[in-house]
């Protein structure tokens, strides 16, 4: 997971910031209660909002507790925690323990080789209790190296790898809400996988990475392509969203689907149209220069 996936601070409610805040809290206390200081190395925000939104679907209770933590060691901070807490915690788990793996089998990474022996007995544990998602996490982040491998250039293909992963967590159980749930997690994955490489193409051109937005960078018009791609993936989205009964905690995720995922896209247009004007100013002094001189 990769954190795009978070809310639009200045657009939520105080009450609404401070139950986000609360559950994201309580996540990082699942993760230490069930796997240690290690655990709490993998929280995101994007599995915060898997718990919202399970909650908000099947309307399970949030309980309150209040506590201390190594980044708040003065002040309790509140914490808001179910079943989904749990559930969020053990894929993070999943999720972090295959990804080290694979880096530790394809680039022979220290910290692959140290996370997977911190993670393994956990996550063979995890894989017995949720086989399904176990699966296809497997399934889809081997399918990913393959494409990788081959330096295959369709978004659309490499994509699909993380939106089949993503609809497979976000069904915790199979039943009316399944489709809907599936629906949201694929596009939603897409975006993720879109948006990473989005954000790391220019450091991927400089160090000869793989990056699947390699081909479509030389196009004229690859900024207006990736604004389209990752809106239409985001329509698809919320549409999917808007299918779902939730009523509570619906201004979170709403704040969350429609503003907070565009944040690191943003910030990264602004940075880079920063860059390129800036750059522009100094090939016109010294086109300027040159002239005055002459």
């Amino acid at each position: 997971m990769f954190g795009y996936v978070t809310i639009c601070e200045p657009e939520l409610k105080i009450k609404d910031f401070k139950a986000y805040k609360a559950c994201y809290c309580g996540l990082c206390k699942s993760l230490k209660e069930y796997y240690g200081s290690l655990g709490q190395l993998t929280l995101t925000y994007d599995m915060t909002f898997v718990i919202l939104l399970l909650t908000s679907l099947y309307e399970t209770e949030l309980k309150q507790s209040m506590h201390r933590c190594k980044v708040h060691p003065v002040k309790k901070q509140t914490m808001l925690q179910n079943e989904f807490s749990e559930y969020a915690a053990d894929m993070n788990i999943l999720l972090s323990y295959y990804h080290l793996k694979d880096d530790w089998q394809d680039e022979k990474k220290l910290s692959g080789l140290l996370g997977c022996a911190a993670f393994r007995k956990k996550a063979q544990k995890l894989a017995e209790k949720y086989p399904r998602q176990s699966r296809a996490i497997r399934r889809e982040l081997k399918r990913l190296e393959q494409y990788e491998k081959e330096d295959r250039q369709e978004i659309d293909l490499t994509a699909g790898c993380t939106g089949r992963l993503m609809e497979e967590l976000l069904v915790y159980r199979k039943d009316m809400w399944e489709e809907p749930l599936r629906k949201i997690g694929f596009f939603l994955g897409k975006f993720i996988y879109i948006m990473d490489a989005y954000e790391d193409l220019e450091k991927d051109l400089k160090d000869g990475n793989y990056n699947p937005l390699k081909a479509l960078h030389e196009q004229p018009d690859y900024e207006e392509r990736c604004a389209q791609i990752l809106n239409m993936m985001m329509a698809e989205c919320s549409a999917a969203f808007e299918r779902l009964p939730c009523l509570k905690g619906a201004d979170i995720l709403r704040n969350i689907l429609y503003a907070g995922v565009w944040n690191r896209y943003n910030k990264i247009r602004k940075e880079r149209q920063n860059t390129k004007a800036g750059s522009g100013r100094n090939e016109h002094a010294s086109d300027g220069g040159a002239h005055h001189a002459s």
